[in-house]
């Protein structure tokens, strides 16, 4: 059956998102179609409240309706430590965990100077200037354990050196619930290194 120019158009527009293939975009399309008054217009609203009300906090980077963010505003938070992440979803998920209670700061990426991005690219300089100008006493670099991840901690520690800031990186290691025998040599290697006493 041929379809309309408007699912056609929906249907790649789906298909622009991560995980979604032609199939899946296609389900999509037709699993509105099934509710449309309700469902598509549901949709269609939430779309448009996320294009008008979403935007960057202007302190940290993360995703916020109000600006400055409430995790930037709130006095319940420790404003002496700063986790350092690299896209604002890495906020939501710390937050879940409820293991940090102090403020965060998003780089939008990691260093990748073979993709052209230094740290220019990066909102590097305005960690910097958030630590020279607030109570900031540890930064903890929650980056990704990939080699654009650690290239972009190296860094990190050595610009905030000179600040007299303690820089951190989050432990890495074997995952709660696995066993040895299914751990790649580079986790086990890193979770020796990141041993503590008992």
């Amino acid at each position: 059956m041929e379809s309309s120019a408007s699912v056609k158009k929906l249907s790649e527009e789906f298909q622009k998102l991560p995980g979604i293939g032609r199939k899946t975009a296609e389900r999509l399309v037709y699993a509105l179609l099934k509710d449309k008054d309700q469902r598509a217009a549901q949709l269609a609203r939430a779309l448009m409240d996320l294009v008008e009300k979403v935007t960057l906090c202007s302190i940290c980077g993360g995703i916020t309706e109000a600006d400055p963010c409430e995790i930037c505003t709130s006095d319940k938070r420790d404003k002496t430590v700063v986790c350092v992440v690299e896209q604002p979803l890495d906020i939501a998920l710390l937050e879940r965990t409820g293991g940090h209670s102090g403020l965060y700061h998003v780089l939008g990426g990691t260093l990748s100077p073979l993709d052209g991005i230094g740290p220019e690219i990066l909102r590097i300089e305005q960690l910097l200037k958030r630590v020279k100008t607030a109570t900031i006493k540890e930064v903890i670099v929650a980056t990704n354990p990939t080699v654009d991840g650690e290239a972009t901690a190296l860094y990190l520690s050595k610009v905030l050196r000179p600040l007299g800031v303690k820089a951190t990186r989050i432990a890495r290691g074997v995952p709660v619930g696995s066993d040895l025998e299914y751990v790649d040599e580079i986790t086990l290697v890193k979770s020796i290194e990141g041993r503590r006493e008992i």
